[in-house]
């Protein structure tokens, strides 16, 4: 079994105990994206991006210090060092050694720079989300450079862990850098949505903290199947049968 996760656009950037264990899969593919975008300018960079300008200027400084080499003191593990609203859902400060273990094996972190990432991969500071429109060697965008190795690694760890089950919590255009006819798995997606004036609604913000909310249950449960997912109850969600599938979980609260 996988779960999968989108990245965070904010970042944790503070020394950590725990540095990262191993390298990034693809970093060589990673190298020459950073290759691509030490190139820009600040301004190319606020353009292809639609960031502030004190944003392009910190990404270009990111992109100028980007090192082939990972080091204690320029990477640390991507789990501690993502930080928007799915990593707070997640609590990775709250997690020890045999949580992190499962996670290491069961979680994928999709990347628009790493391409696919594991908990403890050690990990520089970036920006580049997924819808990027940035021309590459394998075509205009990042989909066209990333899907092969995503979907070839994701069959890979799928089949070393003997669980053909993907828990798809990514959202859909992180998901789209998998190509879905070429995995060799079921994908499950799971949906969260809730009351508002009487009406079930969809909060974003409130399911991007529930997606990281579930990812926690599953690492400190150790599930690694469909019906145990069905008790997840954090934070005052719960499992509707009615609304649910067998390709889509709906939980509400």
């Amino acid at each position: 079994m996988l779960i999968l996760l989108s990245p965070a656009k904010t970042l944790d950037e503070t020394p950590n105990i725990n540095p990262g264990q191993e390298l990034p899969k693809f970093r060589k593919k990673t190298l020459e994206l950073a290759e691509i975008l030490k190139s820009y300018s600040p301004t190319k960079l606020k353009s292809l991006m639609h960031i502030s300008d004190k944003l392009a200027d910190l990404n270009h400084q990111r992109y100028q210090d980007f090192s082939s080499r990972y080091t204690g003191t320029n990477s640390k593990a991507a789990i501690f060092a993502f930080k928007g609203d799915v990593y707070v859902g997640l609590q990775a400060d709250t997690l020890n050694e045999k949580d992190l273990e499962f996670a290491q094996k069961h979680l994928r972190i999709l990347s628009g720079f790493y391409g696919l990432l594991r908990p403890l991969d050690k990990m520089q500071a970036y920006r580049l989300e997924m819808g990027t429109n940035l021309k590459n060697a394998s075509g205009s965008n990042l989909y066209d450079f990333w899907q092969e190795s995503i979907t070839k690694e994701i069959n890979a760890s799928l089949k070393a862990n003997g669980n053909q089950l993907i828990i798809n919590l990514a959202s859909n255009e992180y998901f789209k850098a998998v190509n879905k006819s070429k995995l060799k798995a079921e994908v499950l997606n799971i949906g969260f949505k809730e009351y508002r004036d009487d009406k079930l609604k969809f909060i974003s913000f409130n399911a991007k903290k529930a997606r990281g909310l579930m990812s926690h249950y599953i690492i400190k449960n150790k599930i690694e199947s469909k019906e145990a997912l069905k008790g997840f109850d954090y934070e005052g969600y719960g499992y509707v049968e009615d609304l649910s599938s067998e390709k889509e979980y709906m939980f509400v609260r």
